[in-house]
């Protein structure tokens, strides 16, 4: 299969929590980082997910949101202040 996307990550299935309507994966990518993926139950029937299933992680985003801890955020002035 070849894809437009362009963050494609190889890793294996860790484990496979079913909600209700949805299911959290967790991938351990080649590296040895794990990463979690929310998608239907349906979805990860049609796959077969389970522990051990060999994937592929596909990362499609329009927005990337960093975040820091408060104690480590360096005073910034608000564009009111600096208008003044």
């Amino acid at each position: 299969m070849r894809l437009s996307t362009r963050n494609q990550l190889d890793g294996t299935v860790v484990s496979v929590t079913r909600g209700e309507a949805m299911a959290v994966v967790r991938v351990r990518l080649t590296g040895g980082d794990e990463i979690t993926s929310s998608i239907t139950r349906d979805a990860v029937e049609d796959l077969a997910l389970a522990e051990g299933s060999v994937v592929k992680v596909l990362i499609k985003s329009t927005e990337v949101t960093l975040g820091i801890e408060e104690d480590r955020a360096p005073r910034t002035r608000r564009a009111s202040d600096r208008a003044q």
